[in-house]
């Protein structure tokens, strides 16, 4: 079979994608950019590999060989699922590879924001730690976690573990289901009003969609307390990149961390891109999910994707 890697880089030059040779002829590209450039790449190509390479009809129909698409993620907005469907071609991700990761940073974000650290690390470098009487400097206040409430949209594994690290500093977790399906029982579900109305923390880890995009926009921020801050790890289009931008001027939220974007890479229009005081706003380029560990155990699983499939298994099949 062969095996087209549209995105190689995406799992990062230091991992090794060696593996997939055992499983077939491959063919690697350092990336793939736009509809065209994947049609003429795939059009001999049994198995793709791919990340945010569009899978759709336009892409799709010069390639009559193609029998799976291979997500190097957990996401699969990239492709048309009904159209595979009626190919016949199957579809499958990597689940679970990242969690403990993504869930690591949400609390770097929270913690770097809430303690001031952008600002105590810098007045320690400037010279004016040095140049003080006393031993210690604290003009900037800030709080503890214990006691606080930490909010989360997003109860899936990856909201779970937040949940779990949040009960351990002595937060008080709710959470909200935008879907009203969760079937999470152990900790408070509330209703979208009374989350932002109570969280001193709320993180995101919602999959978009049409009832999650833009789902803290200008009237949700506010609501939210004046103190709270806002993580996001989930996926860009779920904030209003501007509504956020004029809630965090005028003071109506503490502080964001952000690690995406409504378009990534940032955009030079994006007006928190503005914004250079990192106490009161951290971006990061949508790199939570990219630990060595979790991209070698997402190449990993890619392998092991197409490996069941070639023996006729359904391991994380989507379509």
């Amino acid at each position: 079979m062969k095996i087209v890697l549209l995105e190689r880089n995406s799992a990062g030059t230091d991992i090794s994608v060696e593996c997939f040779r055992k499983l077939g002829e491959v063919i690697a590209y350092p990336n793939t950019v736009g509809i065209n450039q994947v049609a003429e790449r795939v059009k001999e190509a049994d198995i793709i590999v791919c990340n945010k390479s569009p899978m759709c009809e336009e892409s799709l129909k010069d390639a009559p060989n193609v029998k799976l698409i291979c997500e190097l993620a957990t996401g699969f907005d990239n492709c048309d699922l009904e159209y595979c469907k009626s190919r016949g071609i199957q579809v499958r991700n990597v689940v679970d590879y990242s969690t403990g990761m993504v869930a690591q940073h949400t609390f770097t974000l929270a913690l770097a924001l809430s303690q001031k650290l952008p600002y105590y690390d810098n007045y320690v470098k400037s010279g004016a730690y040095g140049a003080q009487d006393r031993f210690s400097n604290f003009d900037i206040p800030f709080y503890e976690l214990e006691g606080k409430t930490w909010g989360i949209v997003g109860m899936g594994n990856i909201g779970r573990r937040v949940a779990g690290l949040a009960k351990a500093f002595g937060c008080k977790v709710i959470f909200h289901s935008i879907t009203g399906k969760s079937s999470c029982t152990e900790y408070p579900q509330v209703d979208k009003e009374t989350l932002l109305r109570e969280s001193d923390f709320l993180s995101l880890h919602c999959p978009l969609s049409d009832l999650s995009r833009n789902f803290i926009d200008g009237k949700a921020l506010q609501i939210m307390k004046k103190s709270a801050i806002l993580i996001n790890v989930a996926r860009g289009p779920v904030v209003n990149n501007r509504d956020l931008y004029e809630a965090l001027v005028a003071g109506e939220i503490q502080a964001a961390g952000l690690d995406v974007l409504e378009k990534e890479p940032i955009e030079a229009d994006n007006p928190l891109s503005r914004i250079q005081d990192s106490n009161r706003l951290i971006i990061t380029p949508h790199l939570a999910w990219a630990s060595v560990e979790a991209r070698t155990r997402c190449v990993q699983g890619v392998y092991e994707n197409i490996k069941a499939f070639q023996n006729g298994e359904d391991r994380c099949r989507v379509v």
